[in-house]
Formats: C-alpha cells, sequence, structure tokens
C-alpha cells in the first residue's frame, strides 16, 4: 500500500510570487495514497529537510515528493535526507515548480494549476519507484591534465603534489602557454618569466608528471575513474633523450624563418627552441622550413651535433594512457585580425596585436626590449592601441567581452611610456573594465603617472600617409572627430576558443557554448565540471581568464580530482537503463543511439548489453527501441502513462 509524503516549497519568493503553494498541498493530501502533505517556507534548509525526516519516520511513507526547484539544485540533498530516515533515496522524486512554473509564468491562478499537476504526475511516478543501489567500481588514481598553460601546469603539479602522477599533454615543443610569451603581467608589472621559468622548471622535474610535448589526444573511451586515452605524439626529428641541449644545430643550421614564438616578428632557425628559458631545453626540426625535408640535402644539423642526436627517420608515435580523471586547460587563441579589414592588419607591417607587442617589449623578443616599428626599426612615438577588436562586435559573431584586454591595453600603454619617456599613447575604448584586486588603480596610475591619453570612441579607418598611420576616430565624450598621425597601431583582440576545441569535445564527449569554449555544468554551483562526470575545465579552455583567475581555477579542478581519488571507489547513480533480455532481438538500433557508447551486443546471446558506468540515463535508446525492451530504471512505461493521465486530469 502506497503512503507517500508531499512537500511544496515556497524557496522564498521565488515560488510563492506565482504559485499557491498551500493550494498544491491540500491538493496533494486529497490524492489516494497521499498521507502527509504541507509546505515550508524553505524545504532545502536544515528545519526543512528535518520535517522529511520526522514525516517520513512518523507517517512510515513509502515515497516522498518535493515540489520545489530543479532536481539539478538539491536532489542529492533531498535523497540524502530521506536515507538518513531509512527511506531508499530513489524513491524521493522532485517536481520542478520554480524554473518549469513559478518563472515562467505571472498568471497565478495558471501557474498554481500548473504546479499542481506536476506534482501530481510525481506522485504518480513515485509509486512506481523502485529502491535502487548506487552502482560501485574501482578508480584509476592517475590524471590526465590537458595543455601546459600556466592553469594546466598549476592543475597538473597540485595534482602531483597530492601523491598522484600526472600525464600532462601538450602540443606545442614547449610548456609555459601564451604566458611565456608575455614581458611583464598586470598589475604589479612584474616579469613574466621570472615567475613563470621556477613553475616550468618544478613541472619538467616533478617525478610525478610525466611531461608529453608535441602531444595530441586523438581518442577517448572508457568512464569516469577509469578512461583510456590515445595520444599521438609528434616527432621531433631530435632524439630527447640523447639530445645534451649543446644548441650548436640551431647555431649552425643555415635556413632562417619567421618566429612563431615571436609573432612573426623575429626569426627563428629550422631547428632551434622557441625561447631561452623553454623546458624542455631541447630542439626540435620545423620540417616545413628545413632544408633537407624540402630539397634532399643539408644536413648540417647532423654533421655538427656532437650527441648523434638528429634523427630525419622519426615517425609520429602512438602513446596509450590509463587515468582516472581528466582535466582541460587548453588555453585561447588569437581572434582572426584580417576579419576586421578597417584596421590594415596584414596589410601594414606596423599594426600589430598584443601579443606581438608583448614580444617587442620582451628582453627576449626580437628587438630585445626595445620599442621598434617592424617595417623599419625605429622606435614609434605616436602609438595607438584600439580595444575591443572583435570583441562585443555582433557583427563579427563576438558579442562577448573578452575581459583581459582592458587592463593588457593599460599595461601596453604604460610600459611603452617606461621604454620611450618621450612617446604618446592613445587608448580608444569603449568602457574601462578593470574588475581585479588592484585593477582600477593600475589603470589610474597609466593615466595620472604616465600621461596615457583615453579615448572613448571607435576608430573607423586605419591607413597609411608617407611614413605614418592615420587613424580615425571619434570622441564620443566631446562629440569630436579625431585624426591621430601614429608611428604604430596596436589591437586588442578578441580571446576566442583554440580552432580544435570542437573536435577535441566531440572526442572527450562534453559540451561546448555557442563560441567553441568548453562549457562547465553549472555556471554557479559547478564551475570547473563539465557534463561528463571525471573531466574538469580550468583556465581559458572554459572562458576569457587572466593568470590569477586561471590559477584559481585550475586548484578547483585539482582538488576536485584529488576528491575523488580519495576514495578507493566511486558511485554512480542506478538510474539507468537495463535490457529486458525476453524482448530484446538483438536489432543493434539501441547500439548506434548511444552517443556515450554505453551499449554493444552480445555475440553470443545476440542480445543489447549495457555498460551501467558509461551510461548516463539519457533514454535515446529506449526511444529507438522497436520491441520496448530497454527501460530506463524508475521510469517504466506504466510509470510514464500514469504522469501523463495525471497531468491529462489535471489540465
Amino acid at each position: 500500500m502506497d503512503r507517500i509524503g508531499v512537500f511544496v516549497c515556497h524557496c522564498g519568493l521565488n515560488i510563492a510570487t506565482n504559485v499557491d503553494v498551500a493550494a498544491v498541498s491540500e491538493a496533494a493530501a486529497a490524492v489516494p495514497g497521499v498521507v502527509w502533505a504541507e509546505d515550508y517556507k524553505y524545504m532545502c534548509s536544515d528545519p526543512g529537510q528535518r520535517k522529511i525526516v520526522a514525516a517520513i519516520k512518523e507517517h512510515e511513507l513509502t515515497g516522498v515528493v518535493i515540489a520545489a526547484c530543479s532536481p539539478n539544485m538539491h536532489e542529492a540533498t533531498f535523497r540524502e535526507a530521506c536515507g538518513g530516515a531509512g527511506l531508499n533515496g530513489y524513491r524521493c522524486e522532485i517536481a520542478n515548480i520554480r524554473e518549469q512554473c513559478s518563472w515562467v509564468h505571472t498568471d497565478r491562478a495558471a501557474a498554481t494549476a500548473k504546479a499542481i499537476a506536476q506534482t501530481l504526475a510525481m506522485v504518480e511516478k513515485v509509486r512506481g519507484d523502485q529502491s535502487l543501489v548506487p552502482i560501485r567500481f574501482p578508480v584509476k588514481k592517475r590524471a590526465l591534465v590537458i595543455g601546459a598553460g600556466i592553469s594546466g601546469m598549476q592543475a597538473a603539479l597540485e595534482i602531483a603534489e597530492g601523491g598522484h602522477e600526472v600525464v600532462l599533454v601538450e602540443r606545442l615543443p614547449h610548456i609555459g602557454g601564451h604566458m611565456a610569451q608575455l614581458s611583464e603581467t598586470f598589475p604589479t608589472l612584474d616579469c613574466s618569466s621570472c615567475i613563470l621559468t621556477p613553475k616550468m622548471a618544478e613541472v619538467g622535474r616533478h617525478p610525478l608528471i610525466k611531461l608529453l610535448t608535441r602531444s595530441e589526444v586523438t581518442e577517448v573511451g572508457g568512464y569516469v575513474g577509469n578512461f583510456t586515452v590515445k595520444i599521438r605524439r609528434n616527432p621531433a626529428y631530435v632524439d630527447w633523450s640523447v639530445c645534451t641541449g649543446c644548441m650548436e644545430c640551431m647555431n649552425r643550421c643555415p635556413k632562417k624563418v619567421p618566429s612563431e614564438f615571436d609573432g612573426g616578428l623575429g626569426q627563428s632557425k629550422a631547428i632551434a627552441v622557441a625561447f631561452p628559458q623553454a623546458v624542455p631545453y631541447r630542439p626540435t626540426i620545423n620540417r616545413d622550413a628545413c632544408i633537407f625535408f624540402n630539397t634532399g640535402r643539408c644536413k648540417i644539423c647532423e654533421r655538427v651535433c656532437p650527441a648523434g642526436a638528429i634523427r630525419f627517420d622519426q615517425e609520429p608515435e602512438e602513446i596509450v594512457e590509463e587515468v582516472g580523471a581528466i582535466v582541460v586547460a587548453t588555453g585561447y587563441d588569437l581572434f582572426d585580425k584580417s576579419r576586421v579589414g578597417e584596421y590594415g592588419y596584414g596589410q601594414y607591417p606596423d599594426v600589430i596585436d598584443g601579443l606581438q607587442f608583448e614580444r617587442l617589449l620582451s628582453a627576449s623578443g626580437p628587438t630585445s626590449g626595445q620599442v621598434r616599428r617592424p617595417s623599419d626599426g625605429k622606435v614609434p612615438e605616436q602609438v595607438v592601441f584600439i580595444q575591443c577588436v572583435g570583441s562585443r562586435d555582433q557583427e563579427k559573431g563576438m558579442p562577448y567581452c573578452s575581459k583581459i584586454c582592458c587592463m593588457y591595453t593599460a599595461k601596453h600603454a604604460r610600459l611603452f611610456r617606461h621604454k620611450v619617456h618621450d612617446g604618446q599613447a592613445y587608448v580608444f575604448y569603449m568602457d574601462i573594465r578593470a574588475g581585479g584586486k588592484g585593477y582600477e588603480e593600475f589603470v589610474q596610475q597609466g593615466v595620472e603617472e604616465d600621461g596615457v591619453l583615453y579615448l572613448r570612441g571607435r576608430v573607423s579607418r586605419v591607413f597609411p600617409e608617407g611614413d605614418k598611420l592615420m587613424v580615425w576616430g571619434e570622441d564620443t565624450l566631446s562629440g569630436q572627430k579625431v585624426e591621430i598621425a601614429a608611428d604604430l597601431v596596436v589591437l586588442a583582440t578578441a580571446m576566442v576558443p583554440r580552432p580544435d576545441a570542437r573536435s577535441l569535445a566531440q572526442t572527450l564527449k562534453i559540451g561546448t557554448d555557442a563560441y567553441g569554449f568548453f562549457s562547465e555544468a553549472h555556471p554557479k554551483l559547478r564551475p570547473v565540471e563539465s557534463l561528463t562526470r571525471g573531466i574538469y575545465l580550468t583556465g581559458a579552455a572554459q572562458a576569457p581568464k587572466d593568470i590569477p583567475e586561471s590559477v584559481a581555477q585550475a586548484g578547483s579542478a585539482a582538488s576536485k580530482v584529488l576528491a575523488m581519488f580519495s576514495s578507493d571507489l566511486l558511485e554512480q547513480s542506478p538510474v539507468v537503463v537495463e535490457v529486458l533480455a525476453d524482448l530484446c532481438r538483438g536489432c543493434g538500433l539501441c547500439v548506434e543511439a548511444c552517443t556515450y557508447g554505453a551499449r554493444e551486443l552480445d555475440p553470443v546471446a545476440k542480445i543489447a548489453r549495457v555498460n551501467e558506468v558509461l551510461c548516463q540515463g539519457c533514454g535515446a535508446c529506449s526511444a529507438v527501441c522497436p520491441n520496448g525492451a530497454t527501460v530506463l530504471r524508475n521510469t517504466s512505461r506504466e510509470q510514464v502513462l500514469n504522469m501523463v493521465g495525471a497531468l491529462l486530469e489535471e489540465s
């Protein structure tokens, strides 16, 4: 005999404003099998949970319905409370009358009627619920971190310091990410290399970190606690196990090419390391630039290498790693400046982006830290900085704010004035967004102490006139047109996801937003978790971030991994599908429908099998099964029909 309790939450005014919660409680109390119904202002609070526990014990409830907010918020809380009272937690159901009712309606009578229908439908569902036990399985206490920028390195170090092995995968030959390209960092103007190099060195020598540079994740299988990852390691054409890092090969190489690390402003060799502090400090041959690979001649590097480390026949290598958790820290890229034709990027050599300007400022850059025009090497006296290039631009498809541009432009303008004392820095801006500790003061110091001139308005056009770049814009505060004869123009471009972000998301089976940044499970409560359990997000891979925020998020992701590794067994929700063997005819439609790879056909029994740990309970397999052989636990056809009946009766 059913003995069901219904508890209706006011959620302060979130529900009570548009729903008559007392009426919902009264309607539920009149349903056969409901032996207790009440409403309370905050059902998720400690007193609210005590009410549920007391009612379960006093009225010997066999099922509980909570009419409140989304189950994503408090389902675990209420199920735990039920379990503490001796009722199986999976005989507790949530009727979402906040997000799906109160928040989307203004007609109180209609919203109340809908809330009653939702609640009574869940009463019908809980009648058919079975008592379930969580699925338990072992966890491999080893982590994979994808991306070795500052965020990925921090996550790897914290997991390793927790005593667990980390496989750190980086697509470039060196670690450090974009931070390695910076000269100084805001708001303290401390040397980027000075704070980054010790971190890189620590990663390189840590006994629990297996560093795989020149590597990319190509395939991910398995499930939380037991992932199998295939990694493609691209050839360096140098045997790093033999190489001593003497760099005689780089010194003697005759082929020069534009340096990718310096944004094309400097020169590099066909065999080289990207920068002096690189970790690992070992050279890599650029196959596209190498004379031997293009003509079959040269091999000077092979002849001069004292260690005999050159390997022109080196091939890509596939590595398979087994890990229990994955942290995604793939970082960001810059908006394609060629899409902003009015600014002349790519046409005029003295129009550059922010990272290129960083390399001009850096002591290890192409000009040894001296600000020089790329076109003729002269010291620029008038520099124009243009903000929001690509950001906050509906026409370019990037309506979001890139968050860090205001601050790094302020840094650039101040550092330019420190290098060129007689120079003048102009900043065209839309709004100044300096939301961080010491950030607003940093911007003000640029204006008051360094004489940076801020002009509120957009730049309409940049074009050459003699050896100058004419910048046409408008100062919207004064309402006047502005024309500046600049020596150098620096574009503060939008942060965008890496080009391969979407394909990696498909490999990992995690989501992305409309722009390609990886999607978190919940923006407030689960900001570092993806919707695939065991895969975590950190840094600018998830959204535009500055260095402090990226480091903080890395620590958060690492703490999630360490918490997972603190137990020998993991628990999985038992609300997954099961196959009724008598009805299954082995057609395989469910296998094709499952996006999580949780189903396979048994070659002997000729029926479908379910990997319960991989199953996410989405129900796609159940929908395509022609025989009704696939059933989602606690969502049987009878339950669904009874729920529909309750909804129709109330409507």
